[in-house]
């Protein structure tokens, strides 16, 4: 190869995309591809979380009727609850951002999000809106609609309160702002260098039937959306919920629906439809100058095509490209604007999606397939990334590569003509120079909202600017670029071939081994960093000095480390005395003459591609008061949560019981069972072990029940006496406790529970509380949100036999692997029954 030098002007106005691999190249796509070529509409979809869409009338819309269609959600959903792992928080939101883009791979829509974060559970708009910033959430709402242009907006929730969620209805709130918003220059006029001013046509709510709140009405305007496609041989509301089922971690499985379904819609803002969601909206070629003659061609191009024979379409497609592009080219009118009237006047914002469908659809029909691999899946900041670009045409079809446009250079294949068949591999060099790490992850960030500093990158479900190869063909006469991401691929003997994102890294990653270290006294423990080199370099490791800490040694060097090569060091830290103190721990790294401080964190499950971040290395420190009573705790999992490690962390010895032990092992040997996260709902044979979890309380055993959701739960009776779990719950993480039974030994022993017990908790105080509060229950807190009546149903406890048996909705697992001092000084009087 050869390279020649020259420069490359890029214009960044709409979203910078790229393939991840070669488009579906079935006829059935084809077919799908040909129908929306010629259709000019676009909706987009607007509500708070991952799951909130309507997967229905999503596939519906995209591939039905065709539209450009898209949904905007408003966070990545990281406060939700994680039915199949242990991530909470953004790594939590790394993987629902995976799994909507899985659902948006099977309905159809695109995907967009804002920079909200999901905080946790709301009971209101006010308290969302003054966590988001309002300001922010909204220019980023308003940045998205000017850029995807969308001729209906539809809400999933409305504005007065029926979405239960105070981010629904926060979502419906800004909705209607944005609406008017992004159509006024002088609103976010920062914006208008890259976009223009949009006004869609309507806004609507779409509204729904959730079990006993029905807002549909039988004079709304409905469309019928379970209709079947016999291209892709399903009905609509069996493409729903394969979309749907892609939420794993929120439990989301669906079964599939057929037959007729109506959605129901009510006009927020603009003109009501009468007849039709696009009444009043031209989706035809004829909403943009010069469209009739397209759509004309196009129509002769779609009747022509066989479906045996697609690559005697590509000709004609390539002809119907290359006169599209002249029509821009050549058209005066267009030749006199500035370019930012240009780029936002409806013929060049149609011109670009369709030029886009286009080129698709013409590899498509040309059997042309090409992708771009590394040859290993991680290279550190500064190396060169070796690269396998593959190329097969698998068509008569005359396809050349000629070359790829990479930065500012022109890069030149020699053996370039692709015959029919013949797979041929061309190596290229490029190098690392932007860490992978998640853009909305880049910068520390507050509870409300993601620090994003580029607007170009606001919106995106993922990074714009992953290292990916601008192939350069000519097919059938015409020169037509393509993007391909860069990826890793490899072979899993079980899963067949995988294909992963590729990783960028610094040199050396530091990954301390717990999140958070707490001490009970002054004793030093051993902290383990466990190092991996990305390269071959030498250097050393340190830890910051901390106020009230002690640590040793100053620095541990590391010199002839080779790319891969992994290894721990450990360094002695204690506080300096039994005061309660926090304080954050941060590894330094020196490499190659460079200082990091990067951790390594590997998600992996298979239902979404791999995930890699890394975050800063560092850990919290606390310092607790804090007195223990028994060692022995026997743990029932449950949906999955971090509480077994924290207890670990102050000296409990821990052990996951299977149901072999719960049925026939002897329990007596536990100074307390506990049962995790959820694990009624999601462990159906605690409803056959439950016998012998009362038996153990009634023989003198502690059996301390966390939180479950009161939809699903495996028995009706959890504890000895009854009680009902409901949807209630406290969400103001500071909302004031009151001790209604101070006397109560869960407040007071091994440790006195003081109301500064309850500062410094995160996300909120517990979640689905309890009622129907059997006598038998001593219920020793009061709590309750702002306006909201108190709550006794955070905290039950019951003598029963010689035992003790407690339910708490409480949120210690968000709180103890957060190191709150006062969650474990709470959890360890749960933990620790009095002798009689």
């Amino acid at each position: 190869m050869k390279r020649i030098s020259f420069t490359l002007v890029f214009v960044l106005i709409s979203y910078l995309v790229f393939s991840q691999t070669a488009p579906q190249a079935d006829i059935g796509s084809i077919r799908q591809n040909l129908k929306k070529l010629n259709v000019l509409g676009s909706v987009l979809y607007i509500a708070a979380h991952p799951d909130d869409e309507n997967t229905r009338l999503l596939a519906y819309l995209a591939q039905e009727k065709h539209y450009r269609t898209g949904y905007l959600s408003l966070t990545r959903g990281d406060g939700g609850q994680n039915l199949i792992g242990t991530e909470q928080g953004e790594l939590l939101g790394l993987i629902r951002t995976q799994e909507l883009l899985a659902a948006r791979r099977t309905d159809g829509a695109e995907q967009f999000f804002s920079r909200a974060n999901d905080f946790g559970f709301s009971k209101n708009p006010e308290e969302t809106l003054k966590f988001w910033d309002k300001d922010k959430v909204l220019g980023d709402m308003v940045w998205v609609i000017r850029n995807f242009r969308p001729d209906v907006m539809i809400c999933r929730f409305p504005t007065t309160g029926e979405g239960g969620h105070g981010n629904h209805t926060a979502s419906a709130i800004l909705a209607q702002e944005a609406f008017s918003a992004a159509a006024d220059p002088k609103r976010y006029p920062e914006q208008l260098k890259y976009v223009g001013v949009w006004q869609a046509k309507r806004l609507l709510w779409n509204t729904f039937s959730f079990g006993s709140v029905n807002t549909t009405s039988p004079d709304q305007f409905k469309i019928n959306v379970g209709g079947y496609n016999p291209i892709l041989g399903k009905s609509y509301g069996e493409i729903a919920a394969e979309s749907r089922s892609n939420h794993k971690t929120q439990g989301f499985g669906s079964a599939r629906q057929r037959g007729d379904a109506f959605e129901y819609f009510k006009t927020i803002l603009g003109d009501a439809p009468k007849t039709d969601l696009m009444d009043g909206v031209d989706v035809t070629w004829n909403r943009i100058p010069f469209g009739a003659p397209v759509a004309a061609q196009l129509a002769v191009i779609t009747k022509a095509f066989n479906d045996d024979a697609p690559e005697a379409s590509v000709p004609a497609l390539v002809k119907f490209l290359d006169e599209v592009d002249q029509t821009v080219a050549t058209n005066k009118a267009f030749q006199t604007v500035r370019l930012t009237e240009v780029a936002n006047s409806s013929y060049d914002y149609w011109h670009k999606q369709k030029t886009n469908e286009l080129k698709d659809l013409i590899a498509q029909c040309a059997g042309l397939w090409f992708e771009a691999y590394a040859n290993e899946p991680a290279y550190a900041l500064g190396d060169t990334i070796k690269i396998q670009l593959q190329t097969i045409n698998r068509s008569n079809v005359s396809v050349k590569l000629f070359g790829i446009n990479q930065a500012d250079e022109f890069i030149v294949f020699a053996d370039s003509i692709l015959t029919k068949g013949q797979l041929k591999t061309f190596p290229y060099k490029l190098p690392a120079v932007k860490l992978s790490q998640p853009y909305w992850l880049e910068e520390s960030h507050g509870i409300g909202s993601y620090a994003i500093n580029n607007i170009l990158k606001v919106g995106n479900p993922e990074n714009p600017d992953v290292p990916a190869i601008n192939y350069q063909f000519n097919i059938a006469g015409k020169d037509i670029s393509y993007n391909r991401k860069l990826v890793y691929k490899y072979v899993d003997p079980a899963r067949g071939e995988i294909y992963q994102p590729l990783e960028i890294t610094p040199p050396v990653t530091a990954n301390i081994a717990e999140k958070a270290y707490v001490y009970n006294n002054t004793q030093p423990q051993l902290l383990q960093i466990k190092l991996k080199s990305f390269t071959n370099t030498k250097g050393s490791i340190s830890l910051k000095p901390v106020k009230g800490w002690k640590i040793s040694p100053a620095k541990i060097d590391f010199t002839d480390k080779a790319k891969g090569e992994e290894w721990a060091v450990t360094f002695s830290v204690s506080p300096v005395d039994t005061k309660t103190n926090t304080g954050v721990l941060q590894a330094d790294i020196i490499a190659n003459g460079k200082t990091f401080s990067r951790g390594l964190l590997d998600i992996r499950y298979n239902h979404i591609p791999a995930i890699t971040i890394f975050p800063p290395a560092q850990a919290k420190l606390v310092s607790i008061d804090l007195k223990t009573a028994g060692k022995k705790v026997g743990y029932i999992a449950g949906a999955g949560d971090l509480v077994p490690d924290a207890l670990r962390e102050v000296g409990y010895d821990v052990h996951l019981l299977t149901e072999d032990e719960i049925i026939n092992a002897d329990l007596s040997v536990y100074d307390a069972i506990v049962t995790g996260v959820r694990a009624y709902n999601v462990s159906a044979r605690l409803a056959y072990e439950q016998p012998r979890l009362m038996e153990y309380v009634k023989n003198g055993g502690n059996l301390v029940v966390q939180y479950n959701n009161n939809n699903g739960l495996v028995t009706k009776q959890i504890g000895p006496y009854p009680f009902t779990v409901v949807n209630q719950r406290v969400t103001e993480e500071d909302a004031k406790v009151t001790f209604t039974d101070p006397q109560n030994p869960v407040l007071n022993y091994p440790n006195k529970i003081t109301n500064a017990d309850f500062n410094d908790w995160i996300q909120e105080r517990g979640l689905y509380f309890v009622s129907d509060i059997d006598s038998q229950y001593s219920t020793p807190l009061q709590m309750n949100d702002t306006g909201m009546a108190p709550n006794k149903g955070a905290l039950i406890v019951a003598n029963f036999g010689k035992g003790r048996f407690v339910y708490t909705s409480l949120a210690f697992f968000r709180e103890l692997p957060a190191g709150v001092p006062g969650a474990y000084r709470l959890f360890i009087n749960l933990l620790s029954k009095p002798k009689n």
